[in-house]
């Protein structure tokens, strides 16, 4: 994906440490896959930090209940990266939440319910200088537009009940999403209220689907809009573990020309010539490879054909070639060293590169 157009101009938005829209760099978030107790907070903040070693800006977790809220108030008394509660039905679980060091409320207007809840939370975010999300989703829009046959226009029309409401309130410090699993239905929603407002905008295609189709569809609806210069903060929501949400996010913001640091690994597909495991090298090798934020290009190879030949530009790359595993930078060979040895010889030469 290449020639973005330059990011349309919206309000900055600051949850935590983090400033969403602005002019600011487009963030990568993810969300917690399982239920969470207050005893698994320093195990949970780990996580996160590993996640934001990859280039995670944010985790939001699902807030069911009261002692979901204290859980999650107790990650986040544990980590440096802003943590959003996901609040749906009872908004005294946002007004818990918000007794604690949260970043981020998000609130579906189809399930919170009455005006005056919104109320009460938007005025302790407000207090507490925390921000909010307003995330209309297609599968659980406000009863009152659920009969409607066009459901992108629905979206934006219940995004814009909700925003009347903050600009009542004199509340700016909203985010908006407005997603749906059907792509079509995510761009053209968000193509009309990023039209008419100057908020920004979360972007992903919900409930997109296992690993690679919910990859594909991210990506078709993501990318696109990316494209066109809208989207401050993405989410790629896959029926996967949050590692891969934002390795797929990360390489989006690439591909999209709105992120250039961090490691771009390119690898071969492996064909009958492959005398190099790479699948499994690159599993070896990707915990202390994306740990890196460095701007490099590694290639890791099976044959002699695509590296050092093809990958003659990668900064670092490795290949196999008959018994033994060729390390090459620049397309010079520097290493010839046994597949045994391969991981650890690798390695050897990357952090020789990132002190570099």
């Amino acid at each position: 994906m290449t020639g973005r157009r330059p990011p349309r101009a919206t309000r900055t938005v600051k949850a935590g440490t983090l400033l969403i829209g602005g002019g600011f760099p487009v963030s990568v978030q993810t969300m917690w896959k399982a239920p969470l107790s207050r005893g698994e907070a320093e195990a949970a903040a780990a996580e996160i930090a590993n996640l934001a070693a990859i280039g995670c800006d944010l985790v939001r977790f699902a807030v069911p209940d009261a002692a979901a809220a204290d859980a999650v108030g107790e990650v986040a008394r544990r980590t440096q990266v802003p943590v959003a509660a996901d609040i749906h039905f009872d908004h005294t679980l946002a007004l818990r939440c918000l007794d604690h060091p949260i970043a981020k409320i998000r609130i579906n207007p189809g399930t919170l319910g009455a005006e005056w809840k919104v109320r009460e939370v938007v005025g302790k975010a407000a207090d507490r200088g925390v921000a909010l999300r307003v995330g209309v989703n297609a599968g659980s829009l406000p009863r009152s537009l659920e009969a409607e046959r066009d459901v992108a226009a629905a979206m934006v029309k219940a995004a814009e009940e909700e925003l009347e409401i903050l600009e009542r309130l004199s509340f700016r410090n909203a985010v908006f999403s407005l997603k749906s699993s059907d792509v079509d239905e995510t761009l053209r929603a968000n193509l009309a209220f990023a039209a008419g407002h100057d908020h920004p905008l979360h972007l992903g295609v919900t409930e997109a689907g296992p690993l690679i189709p919910g990859i594909v569809r991210s990506t078709v609806g993501i990318g696109y809009l990316l494209g066109q210069g809208i989207g401050d903060t993405v989410r790629v929501s896959l029926s996967a573990p949050p590692l891969d949400e934002i390795t797929a996010g990360v390489e989006i913001l690439r591909s999209a020309g709105c992120r250039s640091e961090g490691i771009r690994i390119v690898s071969c597909p492996r064909c009958g010539r492959t005398t190099f495991d790479v699948q499994n090298f690159i599993e070896d090798v990707s915990s202390f490879i994306q740990s890196s934020h460095r701007n490099l290009a590694i290639a890791i190879m099976g044959c002699p054909v695509n590296g050092p030949g093809e990958a003659r530009k990668a900064d670092l790359g490795i290949t196999g070639a008959g018994k033994m595993a060729i390390i090459f930078r620049k397309g010079e060979i520097i290493r010839r060293v046994s597949y045994e040895q391969a991981a650890e010889a690798f390695r050897e030469e990357f952090d020789r590169i990132c002190a570099e």
